[in-house]
C-alpha cells in the first residue's frame, strides 16, 4: 500500500473518529440543554426594557421640527426616517464613507455618528436645502457640469461636505496640511484632497469632483 494511500486511510479514521466523537458530544450535549431548559422555566423572565423616547426641536432646512424620537436614534436616522428627506445617504453608519455628511450650525458632521437628541435647538442643512432643481446651488451646478458623479449614492454627501471646506478655507480654518498656522490658509489640491478626504466615492469620480470644487472655488478648473 502506498504512502499515499496510508495518509489517506489515516485521514478517514481521524474523520470517522472526530464523527463518531461528535456525534456522543451532541448526544450529551442534547441532554445537557433538556436539563438546562427545564431549570430555565421556572426562572423569571426578564422583561427588555421599553425604549426612552426624548422630545427634540430643531431647525432643518430653514423649517422648525418638534420630533418624539428613540434616545437611541442617531440624526441620520431621524433625518431619513422622520422627516422623510431621504438625500442624506446610509452608506457604511461608521463614519468612515462621508454619504451621511450634513452640515451643522455651519460645520459639517457625519450624521450617523450623533444621536438626534443631542441637537436641541440646532439647525441643520442636508442637500435639500442646498437649493433645488430650479435654483441649484453653485456646487449642485458644478458637479453637473463637471460630471462629478457616477452612480450619485455619494454625492448629496461630497456637495454638503465641499460647501462646508470651501466656508472653513473662508473663515480661516487650518487643516492637517496647512503649513503656516500664522497665515490664512488658501485653497490648493493638497487643501482640497485633505479636506475631502472623508468622502469616499466608489465609482472613483475624484478628478471630476475636485474640477468642480475647483470651479466655485474660483480657480481654474
Amino acid at each position: 500500500m502506498s504512502k499515499l494511500t496510508n495518509y489517506q486511510m489515516s485521514r478517514r479514521n481521524l474523520l470517522l473518529g472526530t464523527a463518531t466523537s461528535a456525534a456522543f458530544g451532541t448526544i450529551s450535549r442534547g441532554a445537557s440543554a433538556a436539563d438546562a431548559s427545564q431549570s430555565r422555566q421556572t426562572a423569571p423572565l426578564l422583561a427588555q426594557d421599553a425604549p426612552v423616547i426624548g422630545q427634540v426641536s430643531m431647525t432643518v432646512n430653514g423649517v422648525q421640527y418638534d420630533l418624539a424620537v428613540d434616545t437611541r436614534t442617531t440624526l441620520l436616522d431621524a433625518l431619513r426616517e422622520h422627516l422623510h428627506l431621504t438625500g442624506t445617504k446610509k452608506g457604511c453608519d461608521h463614519g468612515q464613507c462621508g454619504a451621511c455628511t450634513v452640515i451643522l450650525d455651519g460645520r459639517r458632521i457625519n450624521s450617523c455618528l450623533t444621536l438626534a437628541i443631542m441637537h436641541q435647538a440646532d439647525e441643520v442643512t442636508t442637500i435639500e436645502g442646498l437649493g433645488a432643481p430650479e435654483h441649484l446651488h453653485p456646487l449642485q451646478a458644478a458637479f453637473i457640469e463637471h460630471d462629478g458623479f457616477q452612480c450619485g449614492y455619494c454625492t448629496p454627501g461630497q456637495i454638503c461636505s465641499a460647501v462646508a471646506v470651501l466656508g472653513e478655507i473662508k473663515a480661516g480654518i487650518p487643516s492637517h496640511v496647512t503649513t503656516d498656522l500664522n497665515a490664512e490658509p488658501q485653497f490648493s489640491d493638497a487643501e482640497l484632497r485633505e479636506r475631502m478626504s472623508g468622502n469616499i466615492c466608489r465609482c472613483g469620480a475624484y478628478s471630476n469632483i475636485a474640477e468642480a470644487i475647483a470651479e466655485v472655488a474660483g480657480r481654474p478648473a
